[in-house]
């Protein structure tokens, strides 16, 4: 848009939580549209005195002062859980989260919490399912249903970051696959092999996905592309049905379709790629 951007990142890769080929596609995208990145980065100050601002910014080569007419600082977020009377309730705290029982009850019976201010995940399609888990439990309680919910697995809650372009994932990443003892099969398909992206311009990304080598289960997908995040719920229904490799090959997916490229990545990692 015409604007030269900064990107400061405390950690060493710009989107920390992800894979790190994730990582590095994005990276590699971003410096293509001249943006600069700056990771194991510190910003130590802001100036505002000025017109603009100048930030201080501490590298492992020494500190540099970087000058625009704005910053944005996106460091996360906190659950405002001040002033609500926790303290006077006696509800129990932990490093700034409300804690809970699997069913979202904390410590002091008939008060529940969900959403950003429990301990999982700050999004909003977790909070919903907290929600419905919640009251579905407090309706077993009153005896309004006769089956106590399923808790939720917290292991496979998918993730979305609406940037260009996009990103989506659930489950392993490949290091913490490795990490967790597994013997692993990988699988990584190109969007540029795909027909959809061709056809919409935009090639840039790809899939892939990780399983355990043993059994075939389905222990993460990671993409980074065009439209990814339409994409994501299949390994996440998958992975609730314990669906291993097998059975998403033989399933029929659509062609030309941006979806088909995650039958194109298992076909990778098990050695039956027809489409590279």
């Amino acid at each position: 848009m015409g604007t030269k951007v900064t990107i400061v990142e405390f950690m060493p890769r710009i989107v920390p939580v992800e894979d790190e080929d994730i990582s590095k596609e994005l990276e590699k995208n971003y410096k293509k549209n001249g943006i600069d990145i700056m990771t194991n980065a510190e910003v130590t100050s802001v100036d505002t005195s000025g017109a603009g601002v100048k930030a201080k910014v501490k590298t492992a080569s020494g500190e540099v002062v970087l000058e625009a007419d704005v910053l944005l600082s996106a460091v996360g977020i906190a659950a405002n859980i001040e002033g609500i009377g926790l303290e006077e309730t006696g509800i129990k705290t932990d490093k700034g989260r409300i804690v809970t029982d699997k069913y979202y009850q904390t410590n002091v019976p008939g008060i529940y919490a969900i959403g950003d201010c429990s301990p999982g995940q700050a999004l909003a399609h977790v909070a919903s399912k907290e929600g419905i888990i919640c009251i579905e439990q407090i309706g077993y309680n009153e005896k309004k249903y006769n089956h106590s919910p399923e808790p939720l697995d917290y292991g496979n809650v998918p993730g979305c970051t609406y940037c260009t372009p996009e990103i989506a994932s659930v489950g392993f990443t490949e290091k913490q696959a490795k990490d967790a003892g597994y013997e692993i099969k990988v699988g990584k398909f190109p969007l540029s092999a795909s027909g959809k992206a061709s056809a919409a311009g935009h090639t840039e990304g790809f899939v892939k996905v990780i399983f355990d080598a043993k059994y075939g289960e389905w222990l993460g997908t990671h993409m980074i592309g065009y439209n990814v995040t339409e994409l994501i719920a299949e390994t996440v229904v998958a992975r609730k049905l314990e669906t291993t490799y097998h059975e998403v090959l033989n399933s029929i997916h659509p062609h030309p379709t941006i979806s088909e490229s995650i039958k194109d990545a298992i076909e990778v990692a098990y050695g039956e790629a027809i489409h590279l």
